[in-house]
């Protein structure tokens, strides 16, 4: 009895040791490239670092210098805060709009789906570069057809410091197309039976979406939500291309990561940067995990009981 429980022991021994083995490329990974650098940014944060020279300890001071004496820090946060605002609630409902028309039953839908979902698995910099042709107002199509089909005469866009964030945040619905595909796989996870006893109650398309569609598909909704929060605040490539990396016309375009990236790379002040970013990470964690405490209150899960 005793040879045969050492026996199962060893073999769960060895179950561990295998486990250990095929995960063990991901911890690497995860220490070399995620945690390891995390720590090195932190202890950069307090110091002054120049990539050439050794860093020199400064403490908080690059956080005070952030918060304090820096107007661009918060001019960029603004910036950011604007087009997220802006683009966020924007794309979730143009998204749920289209999967909404795209999970009808008609002739070719499958075709509508292809073409909406393309744009989005294209590169940000082909994206950002199209654009701005699009944009332009020397060489742009759409300002010409705003004034021979509206008779409105377009604005400079990304030349104009009151339009460009506008002109991104109007970029920003060419890739709604990944959401649209999370939304319908909810949309067609949604019981038909739901559906078909709100018709028996005699409750119209519109009670239908209110009290069905909708409740069911705020997990959905709450899961994209974050993402495009997250991405808000990480916006990069587009603006970059855009603007040639200087947050132009204007500083209108600087966006907090431009901000971040000009300080590492254009001035060379790593330390700084690395302060900045660490104040993103808590900026970007801190509405996050609001976003899921207001989640008790509006997301539905199929199957839960709540107590009134």
């Amino acid at each position: 009895m005793q040879q045969t429980q050492k026996k199962r022991l060893t073999l769960a021994q060895k179950e561990d040791l295998w486990a250990l083995f095929f995960i063990a490329p991901w911890l690497i990974g995860f220490v070399i490239f995620t945690a390891g650098p995390m720590i090195l940014s932190f202890y950069f944060s307090l110091t002054r670092y120049n990539i050439v020279d050794a860093p020199i300890f400064t403490g908080i001071e690059n956080y005070v210098r952030a918060f304090t004496r820096d107007p661009l820090f918060w001019h960029s946060l603004r910036v950011t805060i604007y087009y997220g605002a802006l683009a966020l609630p924007l794309g979730l409902i143009t998204g749920f709009s289209l999967s909404m028309l795209l999970n009808q039953k008609v002739p070719g839908v499958s075709v509508w789906r292809t073409i909406y979902f393309l744009p989005s698995v294209i590169a940000g910099v082909a994206v950002a570069i199209v654009w701005s042709r699009i944009f332009s107002p020397q060489v742009g199509i759409l300002n010409p057809f705003l004034e021979s089909t509206f008779g409105i005469k377009g604005p400079g866009w990304f030349t104009d410091p009151n339009w460009a964030v506008p002109g991104l945040v109007i970029m920003s619905l060419w890739g709604v197309g990944g959401g649209i595909i999370i939304y319908l796989a909810g949309l067609q996870g949604i019981p038909t039976s739901l559906f078909d006893a709100a018709k028996v109650d005699g409750a119209n398309a519109l009670q239908r979406f209110r009290h069905v569609t909708l409740p069911m598909m705020t997990p959905v909704i709450f899961y994209t939500l974050v993402l495009g929060l997250i991405g808000a605040f990480q916006y990069f490539t587009e603006v970059y291309v855009i603007s040639g990396g200087s947050g132009g016309p204007q500083r209108a375009t600087l966006f907090y990561n431009l901000y971040l990236y000009q300080n590492a790379f254009k001035y060379n002040e790593m330390g700084y940067a690395s302060a900045l970013a660490w104040v993103l990470f808590i900026i970007v964690l801190a509405l996050t995990l609001l976003v899921f405490r207001s989640s008790v209150m509006w997301v539905y899960y199929e199957g839960e009981v709540r107590k009134r």
